[in-house]
C-alpha cells in the first residue's frame, strides 16, 4: 500500500523536521499537528507537502481533527525532562493511548512509533518505563491487527541536536568538565539514518508488528564522547569523572535549575548501557553513518577554521 497523508505528531521537532523532509521527498502529503506554528515554520513551510496545523496533540478532539484523512500516522513525541511530576507519563503513554484510539477511530491502519533504547517496564528511571509502557500499548495494539512498527534509536545526533551540541556549548566556557556518569555506554545513530529507517519502513508489510533497534557502528563512554567533541571544536578541556555517589548528586542539583542540562531521572536511565547487541537493520538497505564522518560537519563550525571551511563548502571551493 502507498501512504500518501500521513499525520506526524512531533514533527516539529529535531527528529521530525527530517523525516518530514525525506516523506516531502516522496511525495507525501505531511500533516504536522504543533501549538507553536511560528516556532517551527521557518524550517519546515518551505516544504511543499508539508502543512502546519495549529493544534494541542493532548487533546484527542484536536488530535482527531488533524488527523482525519490521513492514511498513516508517526507519533514521535518524548521528553527527556519533566516540568510537572506526571509529564513524562502524560507525553509518553497516555499521548501514545490516545493517537492510537485516534486512528483507530479515523480508520487509520498504519501507526510507528518512536520508542528508546532502554526501554523497559522495570527500568530505573521514569523515562524509561514509561516508554517502557508505551511500547507495550503500541504491541496490543498490532495483536488487535493494527499494523504498528517501533523504533528504539540510542541517542540520535545531527545538526540541530541536543545532545553534542549542548557539549560543545559547555566546552566552549568551561575550563574543566566534572562529569557525571562518566562511563555510561552510548551507540549514538545519526538523526537521517533514523528518518530513513521511519520513512522507509511506512510502507513494508515485512515490518509490520515488528521492533528494531537503531544505533550507529560504534559504541562510546560519555566520557569519550566529550572528549570527541573538545578535539572536533578546539576546545579540549580536562574531563574529571565523577564517582557514582557524586553524580547522583550533580544531577539532583541540577535538576533543581530552570534550565535542566540533567537530572536525577537521566541519572537512572544512565545506569542502562545505551547500547544494542543488533546492528542497524540491514532491511533498510542502509549503512549508518559514523559519527566522527559527521559531527565535524556541524560541530566544526563553531570554530574559526570550521566556519572558514564552511564558506569554502558555500561556494563550492
Amino acid at each position: 500500500m502507498k501512504f500518501e497523508r500521513v499525520c506526524l505528531v512531533g514533527g516539529g521537532g529535531f527528529v521530525g523536521r527530517y523525516i518530514a523532509e525525506c516523506l516531502a521527498a516522496r511525495g507525501v502529503r505531511v500533516i504536522i499537528p504543533t501549538r507553536n506554528r511560528e516556532r517551527v515554520k521557518s524550517d519546515l513551510i518551505v516544504l511543499p507537502s508539508v502543512e502546519l496545523i495549529t493544534a494541542d496533540v493532548n487533546d484527542p478532539a484536536q488530535l482527531a481533527g488533524v488527523a482525519s484523512g490521513c492514511d498513516a500516522m508517526i507519533n514521535l513525541v518524548g521528553i527527556l525532562h519533566e516540568r510537572r511530576a506526571g509529564d513524562f507519563r502524560r507525553a509518553h503513554l497516555t499521548l501514545t493511548e490516545q493517537a492510537i484510539a485516534v486512528c483507530r477511530a479515523a480508520g487509520i491502519g498504519r501507526y510507528l512509533h518512536m520508542s528508546a533504547l532502554g526501554a523497559d517496564v522495570a527500568a530505573p528511571s521514569e523515562y524509561q518505563r514509561t516508554k517502557g509502557e508505551a511500547e507495550a500499548r503500541v504491541s496490543a495494539a498490532h495483536a488487535e491487527g493494527f499494523a504498528t512498527t517501533i523504533f528504539r534509536p540510542s541517542v540520535i545526533f545531527g545538526a540541530g541536536d541536543s545532545f553534542l551540541s549542548l557539549f560543545a556549548r559547555l566546552l566552549a566556557f568551561s575550563p574543566v568538565v566534572p562529569l557525571g556518569s562518566p562511563d555510561a555506554r552510548f551507540q549514538p545513530v545519526w538523526v537521517e539514518d533514523v528518518a530513513h529507517a521511519f520513512v522507509t519502513a511506512l510502507d513494508m508489510p515485512q515490518t509490520y508488528g515488528q521492533r528494531y533497534d537503531l544505533v550507529g557502528p560504534q559504541v562510546y563512554t560519555l566520557r569519550e564522547l566529550v572528549q570527541l567533541v573538545g578535539r572536533i571544536t578546539g576546545h579540549e578541556r580536562p574531563v574529571i569523572g565523577l564517582s557514582d555517589g557524586l553524580s547522583s548528586l550533580q544531577a539532583r542539583l541540577f535538576g533543581l535549575s530552570p534550565v535542566k542540562l540533567i537530572t536525577h531521572d537521566n541519572y537512572l536511565s544512565m545506569k542502562v548501557d545505551n547500547v544494542s547487541s543488533m546492528p542497524y537493520p540491514p532491511l533498510f538497505g542502509r549503512i549508518p553513518s559514523a559519527l566522527e564522518a559527521i559531527a565535524p560537519q556541524y560541530l566544526g563550525n563553531a570554530t574559526p577554521r570550521g566556519r572558514y571551511q564552511a564558506y569554502r563548502d558555500h561556494a563550492g571551493r
